[in-house]
């Protein structure tokens, strides 16, 4: 098994020790890391509200699961923290528009806090067909 870091320009660089995703050679999966309404163009945080928050950390998981060689329509299982659990129902509907059936399994939790004050961060796992 070979374990191999995925590194894209084209979602924001990471913030700490960690890769962007990492791809596993075995079974063919692909870990992406949490994703936060970072500009991958400024690398500075976005904010917004959590509808805005979530489009673009979607966003940024789409670009790092294309620089895998995947996609989002390959991803399995997805877990959304938000800071408030109130901002369910408008993030659901983002997440909506990026996931077709049959979607992901997924976990919501709500979190103390998030990095740069996020109100919404997402992360995934991929198996390559």
């Amino acid at each position: 098994m070979s374990k191999v870091a995925v590194q894209t320009d084209a979602a924001p660089n990471a913030i700490g020790p960690y890769s962007q995703a990492v791809k596993q050679s075995a079974g063919d999966m692909v870990f992406l890391s949490g994703q936060v309404a970072i500009d991958p163009k400024t690398q500075q945080f976005a904010g917004g509200d959590a509808a805005a928050q979530a489009r673009l950390a979607l966003e940024n998981l789409k670009a790092v699961a294309a620089a895998s060689g995947s996609s989002l329509s390959e991803v399995v299982k997805t877990t959304v923290y938000l800071q408030s659990l109130g901002d369910f129902a408008v993030v659901n509907q983002v997440y909506g528009e990026f996931f077709q059936e049959p979607y992901p399994a997924r976990a919501a939790v709500e979190v103390a806090g998030l990095p740069k004050g996020a109100l919404v961060e997402i992360d995934a796992i991929i198996i390559k067909s």
